[in-house]
């Protein structure tokens, strides 16, 4: 079974919770095995957004997973950018990685959202998703969903 590993930051976006809930579902329902790490305050959210677990299964803190990530621990990468703090975490799993990777990239500031999106494809070659959302995870629900066509052949 493939392997994706779900990065998510700070949770003050509106939009990051349900669109993590819904890529679990996505990427699960394609055959892939995911395990989210994040802040513990994201974590919490995830939790009492999903009890029972039927999305999130695998969930790991984001901090302390570095110290045993290794190249070839997933198939594929997907991080939540809304903060210059997930650019740089995007960035370093992405190297430590070195696996098929996308970013989502949302925020409602169109110069915020476009500086981000130019500081990763500078610093990685991952599939840069990116769209003016915050409260309204649907421009980027949209998006990743056409993102991901390519990733269930």
């Amino acid at each position: 079974m493939k392997k994706a590993l779900i990065l998510l930051g700070c949770p003050e976006a509106p939009s990051q919770t349900p669109m993590a809930l819904y890529s679990t579902y996505k990427l699960t329902k394609i055959g892939y095995e995911v395990t989210i790490a994040s802040t513990p305050s994201a974590m919490k959210l995830l939790e009492v957004s999903d009890p029972e677990g039927f999305y999130v299964k695998k969930k790991i803190d984001i901090e302390s997973c570095l110290e045993d990530l290794e190249e070839g621990s997933f198939d594929l990468l997907l991080g939540f950018v809304h903060k210059d703090a997930a650019v740089s975490y995007f960035v370093t799993f992405y190297h430590i990685l070195n696996t098929a990777s996308m970013a989502l990239v949302f925020e409602k500031d169109s110069e915020i959202l476009e500086k981000m999106e130019k500081d990763l494809k500078e610093s990685t070659d991952a599939t840069v998703i990116s769209a003016r959302a915050y409260h309204n995870p649907t421009p980027l629900r949209v998006k990743f969903d056409r993102a991901i066509k390519g990733l269930e052949d």
